[in-house]
């Protein structure tokens, strides 16, 4: 597997291409950087592919593995530079692919790459799953001229395993770090994707969502992250947990950033039912964005996921504020709860369709992956301390339990949870109230690592999307004590060009997205160590 040992040679290949050592001349400074700014740069001759490629190494090398010792990336891409030489070849030809043409990515390590390194969903299990084949999602990027960088880490098999988890620790990678605060969890499942892009450790990244696991990192790394409409990008070659609910998603520093990203990943693919209308549906996503306007839209507020925690409901409030300042009319979605089984419900569907669907994928994997089935996964944790030493896999078990896709159980279930979240929830609530969109805080800010309970989190706004398959996007609407929380704009299936829209709308009114500072810990800031400690006498 492609791992650390990948990561120095991958560097002393770009010093070596370089002409030098990497102190022959400073690295293009990435930081921050859009992707159109650094496409314009690319444009004006000011920087190369190749170059970008070596200066998001060298902050790897600076922040993933030394300093913060974030954690984020498991893997890279050792033909990364040799991919980016080529596409400034192309350039130089005269030929440039569009927007995300020479743009180096990272994408989740559940996400097949074909480029030799293992695709391992953080687990011992698949350390030696290398497929040598492209995801359909990463065949796309590669087409429209992207560079997979390498992959991220991220809860193991998708925070899947146990409802104690701690979320952004595998088997394989460890435990990712929040880079605003660095005892504060960066969320699951894709935690090193939301911790890498917020550190700048490439352009853009993708992740996956189940439920949450795209929004909610982004959210604690202050990012714009969406989940798509089911069906809109594919998931085969992506190692699975649900095929109602499952997809990648893109994650940026800006809401045009992720619009770029799911312009090239968005489409049809002829193995992925699902994805059946994709090609009726994608578009130009960014296009029209720098026009975007909240003026006479009509947002409705899911009340029932706001009241966790007064400071996030102050965030909420003023970002409520400024959208009516832009000239939204916000409505109060007071009497709407979703109904109290619709989480036993979604748990029922993702069990039964985690055993089918895991063993499934499992079944194309290599002769070298020797768990072929959940219940050899199974055995071969409880077979491997280092995979037992912090959370269980009580889910895994409950899973292996169910009875299969024909279990009128699990049929019934589907259908009930399908029809409360999209047709009496989320469609309902639109058209019963003329809104073009539902709004509410995404999470509360990051809470701290905890390996003796596990995740302690505090509200989540993701389940009625992600149960009915329809899109959900989080965008930075401030800071408390240094840790992002994020704003959601949730829409109807295929909304995704007027849900990033009113994002971007918002985005350039709240200017809320702030670099991380990488702070040891809440309690090292000065104003809170004080007041811990005792009053002068």
């Amino acid at each position: 597997m492609q791992g650390w040992r990948g990561l120095g040679w991958a560097l002393g290949l770009a010093m070596a291409l370089a002409g030098g050592s990497a102190r022959a001349a400073a690295p293009y400074p990435v930081a921050e950087k859009s992707v159109a700014e650094l496409q314009a740069d690319m444009t004006a001759g000011r920087v190369t592919s190749e170059a970008l490629v070596q200066a998001y190494l060298a902050r790897i090398e600076a922040i993933d593995r030394s300093g913060p010792t974030l954690r984020s990336v498991i893997a890279l891409n050792p033909h990364a530079l040799e991919d980016a030489l080529r596409l400034d070849a192309e350039r130089r030809a005269g030929h440039v692919r569009g927007p995300l043409h020479g743009i180096p990515v990272l994408v989740k390590d559940n996400i097949e790459t074909d480029d030799g390194t293992a695709t391992t969903a953080g687990s011992l299990a698949l350390k030696d799953n290398v497929t040598l084949r492209d995801a359909p999602v990463i065949r796309r990027l590669k087409d429209a001229g992207a560079v997979i960088l390498g992959k991220t880490n991220l809860s193991e098999w998708a925070n899947i395993r146990t409802d104690h988890s701690v979320s952004g620790w595998s088997g394989v990678g460890g435990l990712v770090k929040n880079p605003y605060v660095l005892d504060r969890n960066a969320c699951g499942s894709s935690s090193g994707t939301g911790a890498a892009i917020a550190a700048s450790l490439a352009a853009v990244g993708v992740g996956t969502e189940t439920d949450g696991s795209v929004t909610c990192p982004a959210a604690f790394a202050a990012l714009a992250g969406l989940k798509p409409t089911v069906g809109l990008v594919s998931r085969t070659h992506v190692v699975p947990i649900s095929h109602s609910q499952d997809t990648p998603g893109p994650m940026g520093r800006s809401v045009e950033d992720v619009a770029l990203l799911l312009t090239a990943m968005a489409g049809s693919d002829p193995a992925d039912a699902a994805t059946a209308g994709a090609d009726a549906h994608r578009a130009d996503y960014a296009a029209g964005l720098a026009g975007a306007s909240l003026k006479g839209r009509r947002l409705g507020v899911l009340s029932f996921a706001t009241g966790f925690s007064p400071t996030v409901d102050a965030v909420f409030a003023q970002a409520v504020a400024q959208l009516k300042a832009e000239g939204a009319e916000v409505v109060e979605l007071k009497d709407y709860r979703p109904p109290e089984s619709l989480g036993d419900e979604e748990l029922a569907v993702l069990m039964t369709e985690l055993k089918a669907d895991l063993n499934a994928y499992l079944a194309t994997t290599p002769p070298a992956v020797k768990t072929r089935t959940l219940a050899e996964v199974i055995a071969f944790n409880r077979a491997s301390p280092r995979e037992m030493a912090l959370i269980g896999q009580e889910l895994f078990e409950l899973a292996e339990a169910t009875k299969g896709l024909d279990d009128p159980a699990y049929l019934k279930a589907r259908a009930d949870s399908l029809r409360q979240a999209g047709a009496e929830g989320i469609d309902r609530l639109l058209a019963d109230n003329r809104l073009d969109a539902l709004i509410a805080p995404s999470y509360g800010p990051a809470y701290r690592i905890d390996v003796g309970t596990g995740d302690h989190d505090v509200g989540s706004s993701s389940t009625l999307a992600a149960v009915a398959g329809y899109p959900h996007l989080t965008v930075p609407m401030g800071q408390i004590r240094g840790l992002p929380v994020g704003i959601s704009f949730i829409g109807p299936a295929w909304s995704e060009a007027r849900l990033l829209a009113l994002g971007a709308a918002y985005e350039r009114a709240a200017e809320a997205r702030r670099p991380p500072a990488y702070v040891p810990s809440l309690e090292s800031a000065p104003e809170v160590r004080d007041a811990m400690a005792p009053a002068p006498r």
